[in-house]
């Protein structure tokens, strides 16, 4: 399981699509700084090499330079070692940008130097260090506009299940409509957008199962044959995966904005719920679910033998 993903507070039964936002402590961090070689740095450098265009979006007009400083500086402050930031020069895993300029300074120091360094001069130049952003750390970013309640700029390379190209300019109420059984959601959406662009951070968590097993999940590229067919419960422990998002915010109270960070992990089911405890709650969280929900997720075809897995792994026959 994720450190990052708390899954007491995520997990409950019944199932309900809510905001489920809560105020991050004190001193809690947002940002995940990549591992040199690891599946965040490979699919992102993937997806940035190859699709840039369906990751790295905004709308026409506007101006993402008080929330990329934000995030900048919200960057450099919680990982020193990590990423540094003076208002114009950032520096991370080897690379420069400075500007538009992008420079390797330590090759192989921090691994794949090279490779950051040519996916980011390949970017058009009012993107690189917003790409340099995303190469760092394993979260993806969104703004949040917090005058109009949309979603004006994206840098997406990690989607799961939505694309970032048909999200880019929509009104936050929008973003979630095709979200099933999502009325709480979309109700609250102009208060979730006041709380987030106000002076306070915030975080909530979502979650899945799911036959696919790549951080990347943009529905272009997804296998759209979904579960095996015939799926039994002894082919869950290789068929299933365990998606999950922590989603965090970081305020620009001044200019009503706020950076939305997505970090996405996926993990094998059998690996991510090890606990008995962990597996009944699992269990009564998607028995709970509607048909409208399963569906959505697409876990109709998988929730049976899902819940006998679920109900073996818990050592107990749940109802």
């Amino acid at each position: 399981m994720t450190s990052a993903f708390d899954f007491s507070h995520a997990v409950t039964a019944p199932f309900r699509m809510q905001p489920g936002l809560r105020r991050l402590a004190p001193g809690a961090r947002q940002l995940t700084p990549v591992r040199p070689g690891s599946r965040h740095q490979r699919e992102k450098l993937a997806v940035l090499g190859a699709f840039a265009d369906q990751a790295l979006l905004a709308e026409p007009g506007f101006d993402a330079t008080a929330a990329l400083d934000a995030l900048a500086r919200h960057a450099a402050a919680e990982h020193p070692q990590h990423f540094a930031w003076d208002g114009r020069c950032a520096h991370a895993l080897g690379v420069r940008v400075d500007g538009d300029d992008v420079a390797q300074q330590r090759a192989g120091v921090f691994g794949h130097g090279d490779e950051v360094a040519r996916c980011l001069r390949a970017l058009p130049a009012g993107w690189r260090l917003a790409g340099l952003l995303a190469l760092a750390f394993e979260e993806d970013f969104a703004v949040v506009d917090g005058t109009r309640g949309t979603i004006p700029w994206l840098a997406v390379a990690l989607p799961s299940h939505w694309a970032p190209e048909a999200k880019v300019g929509q009104r936050f109420a929008q973003v979630h409509a095709p979200v099933a059984d999502s009325e709480r959601l979309i109700a609250a959406s102009e208060h979730l957008v006041r709380l987030v662009t106000g002076p306070e951070r915030w975080e909530r968590f979502v979650w899945t199962v799911t036959p696919h097993p790549r951080l990347h999940a943009h529905p272009a590229r997804v296998d759209p044959a979904g579960w095996p067919a015939g799926l039994t419960v002894a082919d869950l422990a290789t068929a299933a995966w365990w998606r999950t998002e922590r989603q965090t915010f970081v305020p620009l109270p001044v200019q009503r904005q706020a950076v939305f960070t997505i970090h996405v992990d996926v993990q094998p089911l059998a690996q991510a719920i090890a606990r008995p405890a962990d597996a009944r709650a699992l269990h009564d969280a998607i028995a709970s679910m509607s048909d409208a929900v399963l569906a959505y997720r697409g876990l109709a075809a998988a929730r049976e033998p899902l819940l006998a897995w679920l109900r073996e792994r818990a050592g107990a026959h749940a109802a």
